[in-house]
């Protein structure tokens, strides 16, 4: 069922009681009871020692949480100026559906800035609340992106795909194109709420890629704001990021259709502006099991490999081929072969006929390979001397551009496989 709004009658109700606010807080949440008051708390405070004489709107918009999720954010203590809804959001369960709902709230209230925070953090301060809304609503920026020092085996996804691809594709070097925590001016929101969009991918993890990807190439101001280190409930990639890891890659390869003239005559890629002084820390060691990463890709293998060689060029396919009898201290996969695996999916999601999200989700076993050997490679390194590694990883995927364009010229014929 395709829903023409996300918010329910009650919020709606509560919104024209309101009127109208400055600002827009949204907290996209499911059964985070553990977590979801302290976050609602800080944006709290964050509201009140920053901007004391502006009214705000914090917006809990769940997924229909099985605990006491709702009930934990309706018991933080709130005062006027600052108001709060509680909502479950109306359409398909995700992050996208939720922020589609905070979305239409701050258009509804007409605000001047807004910003979203993922409801599992730990290191968010008062001052998180500020970084991401001043530069939508005092320097002229759209978005705004996070910079958090994160744990080397944090944000997998990330590092592995979505920061190269970002800045391969649209010459922006942006570290957190899918950090969860952003900031947005009111024209931004405008455009998020009017994109029809909302009954697929994006809907649900699609969505942090969807909107950096949009603020770049429809020629929004974008920013990065330092928030410093980011802890939060970490996933391991091989036991929960599977469907995460095709919503966002499904989303990054179909993107690619809409803004093909942007990414075809892209310059070499620039910084963003960095709003805040940047401070090195060490954050909180996050745990990652090099054997089931292993055991998951040789599982993939065995299935997909028929796939796989028809995918691929047969330098890559052979690397993959060696990485199935290779023991775990041994895998060892070079960012350039990477990329051009990554390269040759993307050729291939473009001319495939049938369920091109299947395509990706086959993918998700070589993503559990090239972090398995993102492990091996970092195991003796800090945080900051790993991030150098991911640094030039993406600048790998830069460099094998053309490689992506050549493959993109030969892939003609659509695969009905």
């Amino acid at each position: 069922m395709k829903y023409d709004t996300a918010l329910r009658e009650h919020a709606r109700r509560r919104i024209r009681e309101i009127g109208s606010a400055d600002l827009v807080v949204g907290v996209p949440c499911y059964n985070a009871e553990a977590s979801v008051d302290h976050v609602v708390r800080t944006i709290a405070r964050g509201l009140a020692e920053h901007y004391p004489n502006s009214t705000a709107v914090i917006v809990v918009s769940d997924g229909g949480s099985l605990d006491y999720t709702r009930e934990a954010a309706r018991a933080v203590a709130v005062e006027p100026p600052i108001h709060r809804i509680v909502t479950i959001y109306r359409g398909l369960p995700g992050k996208g559906t939720s922020l589609r709902a905070v979305f239409e709230a701050a258009t509804r209230l007409q605000a001047k800035a807004c910003a979203v925070f993922d409801s599992d953090l730990q290191s968010i301060t008062p001052k998180w609340v500020p970084a991401l809304l001043q530069p939508a609503l005092e320097l002229g920026y759209d978005f705004v992106s996070p910079f958090y020092v994160r744990h080397k085996w944090d944000a997998t996804i990330t590092n592995n795909i979505a920061r190269a691809l970002t800045q391969a594709l649209y010459a922006k070097r942006i570290r957190q194109p899918i950090g969860g925590d952003f900031g947005f001016s009111a024209r931004l929101v405008e455009w998020f709420t009017r994109a029809d969009v909302w009954d697929g991918d994006i809907a649900r993890f699609g969505i942090d890629i969807w909107m950096t990807t949009v603020a770049i190439c429809e020629g929004f101001q974008v920013c990065e704001a330092f928030l410093g280190a980011k802890v939060h409930d970490p996933k391991d990639p091989s036991a929960s990021l599977g469907p995460m890891f095709r919503q966002v890659v499904g989303t990054l390869f179909g993107m690619m259709a809409r803004y093909e003239s942007v990414w075809r005559n892209a310059p070499r890629s620039t910084t963003v502006p960095l709003l805040g002084q940047r401070v090195d820390v060490e954050p909180p060691e996050v745990r990652i099991s090099l054997e089931r990463l292993t055991e998951s890709y040789r599982a993939g293998f065995e299935h997909f490999a028929s796939l796989w060689r028809e995918v691929l060029a047969p330098e890559q396919f052979a690397l993959l081929e060696r990485l199935s009898r290779a023991a775990d201290a041994d895998f060892h996969m070079e960012a350039r072969s990477w990329a051009r695996i990554v390269y040759d999916f993307v050729a291939t999601f473009h001319r495939w006929s049938k369920d091109r999200y299947k395509l990706v989700e086959t993918m998700t076993p070589i993503y559990y390979a090239r972090v398995a050997a993102f492990v091996v490679e970092t195991r003796d390194l800090t945080t900051a001397e790993a991030d150098l590694q991911v640094d030039r990883q993406a600048e790998t995927f830069e460099e094998e551009k053309p490689y992506l364009v050549e493959r993109m010229a030969t892939a003609a014929r659509p695969t009905t496989r």
